[in-house]
């Protein structure tokens, strides 16, 4: 049970933190990111990393090693 609560302790914490970024081309006071030139903002100054395909497959393969760490329990007890 420790283990458990621990765990969704754990996860919490950087499933927060992962809010704490400003939003892609801005700074954290809300600015415009990158620069001015001549009074105008720089295009091109960037943009957020596609991070959606990795997720996925982090996730799959989490429960793809969960559930044979189930199985492989399941066969001990049985024997």
């Amino acid at each position: 049970m420790k283990k458990v609560l621990f765990s969704i302790a754990i996860i919490l914490v950087f499933a927060g933190s992962a809010f704490a970024q400003p939003n892609p081309n801005t700074n954290s006071n809300g600015s415009q990111a990158g620069g001015t030139s001549g009074g105008a903002p720089l295009s091109g100054s960037g943009g957020g990393a596609p991070i959606d395909g990795g997720i996925a497959i982090l996730l799959t393969l989490g429960a793809a090693y969960g559930a044979g760490k189930i199985w492989n329990t399941r066969k001990k007890i049985a024997e």
